[in-house]
C-alpha cells in the first residue's frame, strides 16, 4: 500500500513536472506506439533526425507513465532510492525556473500497459508526428485487456491525438494499423513497409553477409520514383528493417533527404536485447533477442533464423511469452511448431515454455532435439556446454524470464555484457 501511494506520487511530480517542461519550451514531438518495434523505431528515427534537428529520444524503453516524463526531463531512473528521485525532481525544477538549451524534438516511446495509459498521455502531450508500429495478432499485455481489440483501440488514441497540422506514420504491413488511414481524417498520412501503396516501400529484403559471416541486413528503398540501397548492420529479421522504414517515413515527412538518412541507418545499431547479433562461444553466433517477447515478435525471429545459412545448427532458446491471457496456450503451441521447422534444436525455459515443446514434438521435431529447463541459468548452462562451430543460437524470451542469462552464458566476451546485454544495471542484476 505504501510503495503505490509512493509510486503514484513519484508519477504525479514527474507528470507536473514534465508538462511545465513542455509548455516553456514548447519542442515538438514524435510520439511512437504499438505493440512491436516501439524501440528500434524509435532510436532509428532519432538516428535520422540527428543530423538535422536538435533531438532528445526516450532512454532504453521509457515509455510508461514514469518513462515518459522521465524522457521530457531527459533524467535517469531513480528505482527505490528516495535520494535519486530527489536529485531528479530537482533536476526538473532547474528546467522549469532556469534557462536551459532544450532539444527542439523529442522522439518519445508510449506504451499501455493497462486501460486508460494512452488516453492518459493523450490528455497532456499532443504529438506532431505520431508513429504506429505493429499490433500483431496476440500483442503483449493483452491479459490486461478485455480484449485484443480493446487493446488496439488504446493505442489508436494516440493517432487521434496527433495536432491537426501533424503527420501520421502506418505501418502499411499490418492489417489494424492499415485500417486508422479509413478513420482519421484532415490529417497528413504517410505509410511504410513492405506493402504496395506504401509511401515509403522496402523490398529485396534480406540477410547481408561479409566474408561468410552474417553481418546484418540489407533491402532497397522505394520513395518518390527512386530507390536507394539499405543497409543494416548488427541485427537480424524484419523488425529492423521496418524500424529503418518508419524512420525514413518520419524523416520524408520533416523534409529530410532520404540519401543523407541512409548512412545513419548503416551507423544504426539497434538497442540490446533487439535481434542483436553477438559472437559466441567457440565459433557460434547469438541471435540476442531477449529484451521481451510475444507471438508476433517470436515469429518474425523465428522466421529470421530459419532463413539464416549457417556452417552449423539453428538452436532457439525460447522463454515464457508474458501478459497473453487467455490466448496463452493457443500462442505458444503456434510458436512451438514453427519452431519445429525453422531450428533444428530447441530449448525452452519456464512453465508456459513447456507448451512449445510439446508442440515441437507434435510437428515430428526429434526427442533428442528438444531440451525443457526451468531457469535461464539452467539453460544457459546447458547451452554453454553444447553450442559449437557455426552453430547461430536465437535466444527470446519476455522480460521476466531473464533470457539475457543465456546469452551472457554464451558470448564470446561476457566482460563485456554490460556494453551489449539489456538489464545490466545493478537493481536489475540484484533481481
Amino acid at each position: 500500500m505504501l510503495k503505490d501511494i509512493l509510486k503514484k506520487t513519484v508519477v504525479f511530480i514527474l507528470t507536473l513536472e514534465a508538462r511545465a517542461v513542455l509548455k516553456k519550451y514548447k519542442p515538438r514531438i514524435v510520439a511512437v506506439t504499438g505493440s512491436v518495434g516501439k524501440t528500434s523505431g524509435k532510436d532509428a528515427i532519432r538516428a535520422v533526425l540527428e543530423p538535422h534537428f536538435f533531438v532528445r529520444a526516450s532512454a532504453k524503453s521509457y515509455n510508461s507513465e514514469i518513462g515518459v516524463p522521465l524522457s521530457i526531463l531527459g533524467s535517469e531512473n531513480g528505482w527505490e532510492n528516495p535520494f535519486a528521485w530527489f536529485a531528479v525532481f530537482c533536476e526538473g525544477l532547474a528546467l522549469i525556473f532556469l534557462k536551459n538549451h532544450y532539444p527542439s524534438w523529442l522522439v518519445l516511446e508510449v506504451g499501455a500497459d493497462r486501460p486508460g495509459d494512452i488516453q492518459a498521455f493523450t490528455r497532456w502531450i499532443a504529438p506532431d508526428v505520431v508513429v504506429i508500429t505493429r499490433f500483431g495478432e496476440a500483442p503483449v499485455h493483452v491479459e490486461f485487456f478485455d480484449s485484443r481489440d480493446a487493446l488496439v483501440r488504446e493505442k489508436s488514441h494516440l493517432a487521434h491525438a496527433v495536432k491537426a497540422d501533424g503527420v501520421l506514420v502506418l505501418n502499411a504491413d499490418d492489417p489494424d494499423v492499415a485500417r486508422l488511414r479509413e478513420s482519421i481524417h484532415g490529417r497528413r498520412l504517410v505509410a511504410y513497409g513492405m506493402s504496395e501503396g506504401a509511401n515509403v516501400r522496402g523490398s529485396h529484403a534480406e540477410v547481408r553477409f561479409e566474408d561468410g559471416e552474417p553481418v546484418g541486413m540489407q533491402a532497397k528503398v522505394a520513395y518518390d520514383g527512386n530507390v536507394f540501397p539499405l543497409v543494416m548492420r548488427g541485427t537480424l529479421g524484419m523488425p529492423i528493417l521496418e524500424a529503418a522504414l518508419a524512420a525514413l517515413a518520419v524523416g520524408s515527412a520533416l523534409g529530410v533527404n532520404l540519401v543523407s538518412a541512409l548512412p545513419a541507418l548503416a551507423a544504426f545499431r539497434a538497442p540490446p536485447g533487439r535481434m542483436r547479433l553477438i559472437k559466441g562461444l567457440k565459433g557460434s553466433v547469438i541471435i540476442d533477442d531477449s529484451y521481451n517477447s510475444s507471438p508476433a515478435a517470436a515469429r518474425a525471429a523465428l522466421e529470421a533464423l530459419a532463413e539464416l545459412q549457417v556452417t552449423g545448427r539453428k538452436i532457439a532458446a525460447l522463454g515464457d511469452m508474458l501478459e497473453l491471457g487467455k490466448e496463452s496456450v493457443s500462442e505458444h503451441k503456434k510458436i512451438g511448431a514453427l519452431a519445429a521447422t525453422a531450428c533444428d534444436v530447441l530449448v525452452t525455459v519456464g512453465v508456459r515454455a513447456q507448451i512449445m515443446e510439446d508442440a515441437a514434438h507434435a510437428k515430428r521435431m526429434k526427442k533428442g532435439a528438444a531440451f525443457h529447463f526451468d531457469t535461464a541459468f539452467e539453460a544457459g548452462e546447458f547451452l554453454a556446454g553444447f553450442v559449437g562451430e557455426g552453430d547461430a543460437v536465437l535466444v527470446k524470451g519476455s522480460q521476466s524470464i531473464r533470457m539475457e542469462r543465456v546469452v551472457k552464458k554464451i558470448m564470446a566476451e561476457p566482460e563485456r555484457a554490460g556494453e551489449f546485454l539489456v538489464r545490466q544495471e545493478p537493481e536489475w542484476r540484484r533481481r
